[in-house]
């Protein structure tokens, strides 16, 4: 496989499954840097970055992708580290029954990519995330903000699209913001803040209908785990990479992170979901969102919640 080359920047997607082989896919049809996709599984990083290359002359892309199996020396000097890896979710399993293994899996892959690219933007998608990413934080030694959590990222565009079928308008004409943990039950859709080209949700559906729309974006993922039998992957993937572009091409976009809160929100020592701008740098800021009293009391919760997961990893 092709080695990246100088002049694009890299990013590396440490795992080859279903969410970093989509990752891998909407970043390259980006044409914004050469990708590292690595992964244990012998041949299947190689065969799945050939794939991807092979679509090159037909999307109209020529960047560069290079796969490992054997290690992590083709990840030396990436601009943004992607962790997929870990054990997926499967039909009737919680996020959190995921954290004993994916903690020892996540240690390793820090161990590995953070001395071989000490400026990188560190992404987390392992579940379970405000956890992982929370590990990440504290064993890295990076600052923190240099370690993002896709959270809200996702949990977002899933709101955005069930309020777009449910009003019949555009999704491009939705704004939406999901706080709060990564969990079925915990992340926080701001119903209070839902507008379309402005207007507020609110104003546009009955309380009944929002609230029906709330809870199937709390499920989205489940919804999706149950009638597939896997977790799903594309959606996860295209957050995935406008997190990225946002920090390659310093867009300076506003996206719901799991990060390292110091303060914020009156939380402190723990990562999970608010609303931060997205630079070259990784978070240039948090931005502290006004909550209802009802959406307060459910970050609250969430809070308690993701506390309970750290406990658990007894750092």
């Amino acid at each position: 496989m092709t080695e990246a080359r100088a002049g694009r920047p890299q990013v590396s997607i440490i795992g080859a499954g279903a969410v970093g082989t989509a990752t891998a896919h909407w970043l390259a049809q980006k044409g914004i840097a050469d990708i590292v996709l690595t992964d244990i599984v012998e041949g299947l990083p190689q065969g799945k970055a050939l794939d991807i290359q092979q679509s090159g002359p037909i999307a109209g892309f020529d960047v560069h992708l290079t796969a490992s199996s054997t290690g992590y020396d083709e990840t030396a000097g990436s601009a943004v580290v992607v962790i997929t890896a870990g054990i997926p979710r499967k039909p009737g399993m919680t996020r959190e029954q995921l954290i004993d293994t994916n903690t020892g899996i996540l240690r390793q892959v820090i161990d590995q990519v953070v001395p071989r690219s000490r400026d990188a933007v560190i992404i987390i998608l392992t579940n379970p995330l405000d956890a992982m990413t929370y590990l990440a934080y504290k064993v890295s030694g990076l600052p923190r903000e240099r370690v993002l959590g896709q959270s809200g990222a996702l949990d977002t565009t899933r709101f955005r699209t069930f309020l777009a079928m449910e009003l019949g308008v555009s999704v491009r004409d939705v704004d939406a913001l999901v706080i709060g943990a990564h969990t079925d039950k915990d992340m926080v859709p701001l119903a209070s803040l839902a507008t379309v080209r402005g207007i507020p949700v609110q104003t546009l559906l009955s309380a009944e209908r929002l609230e029906a729309v709330v809870a199937r974006t709390r499920r989205g993922g489940a919804e999706i785990t149950e009638l597939m039998k896997q977790s799903g992957f594309t959606a996860a993937g295209a957050a995935l990479v406008e997190m990225i572009e946002a920090v390659l091409l310093d867009r300076r976009r506003v996206i719901p992170c799991s990060v390292y809160l110091d303060g914020e929100y009156g939380e402190r020592d723990l990562c999970i979901g608010v609303p931060v701008v997205v630079g070259f740098g990784g978070m240039e800021r948090i931005l502290e969102a006004p909550l209802s009293d009802a959406e307060r009391a459910a970050f609250a919760a969430s809070v308690a919640a993701v506390r309970e997961q750290l406990a658990v990893l007894k750092l």
